[in-house]
């Protein structure tokens, strides 16, 4: 007789801004938001701790608006695609708010009036208390991707394993979908 599979303790769940809008679409559709909530929902059920890194690429991805205008400074560019991750992340902090969860939305970017600085000890208090934490604005630093802030975030906050719940199925030595010669890593140390 098997013993059940023992849930994580403490998850951080990285979402790309595309989960929030139907293939193809920009912006946010509440309703794909309550799908991935309702997701979010289930597995809490299973006591697990969880923290939420959220990408912002379904409204803009500083990198691509950057190479669409001259006009903007690339540092602008990355900051402005940290603001749609704020974006994001109130959608999800709503959105999860509507399903009976308690959440506490962080921001790498100082905003106290929508939400709250990141701060680990304050944070890691949040996940001890049962509330999902949503950390939005990347680092809150230019030329660094939202996944590179999840793997910090996981570290900092001592989470048992990172999840990563976007359309790339893992780390590849290069962006898979502008080269098809990139090397999917099976194993990371």
């Amino acid at each position: 007789m098997s013993s059940p599979i023992k849930p994580f303790r403490r998850v951080v769940l990285k979402l790309s801004g595309e989960s929030f809008t139907h293939a193809g679409d920009r912006g946010i559709s509440m309703d794909q938001v309550m799908k991935v909530c309702g997701q979010i929902v289930q597995a809490k059920s299973h006591g697990c701790q969880i923290a939420i890194v959220i990408g912002g690429g379904n409204i803009l991805r500083g990198s691509q608006f950057k190479a669409a205008s001259s006009a903007v400074k690339e540092v602008s560019a990355h900051y402005m695609g940290m603001l749609a991750t704020v974006i994001n992340g109130l959608a999800l902090q709503e959105g999860l708010e509507s399903l009976g969860v308690t959440v506490r939305l962080m921001s790498a970017i100082k905003m106290e009036n929508v939400c709250e600085p990141y701060i680990v000890r304050r944070a890691v208090r949040h996940l001890e208390k049962e509330r999902v934490v949503v950390l939005s604005a990347g680092t809150g630093k230019p030329f660094v991707t939202t996944d590179t802030a999840a793997a910090l975030y996981a570290m900092e906050l001592n989470a048992d394993v990172l999840m990563k719940a976007t359309k790339v199925d893992g780390v590849y030595s290069h962006d898979p979908e502008k080269n098809p010669h990139a090397t999917l890593y099976r194993e990371l140390t």
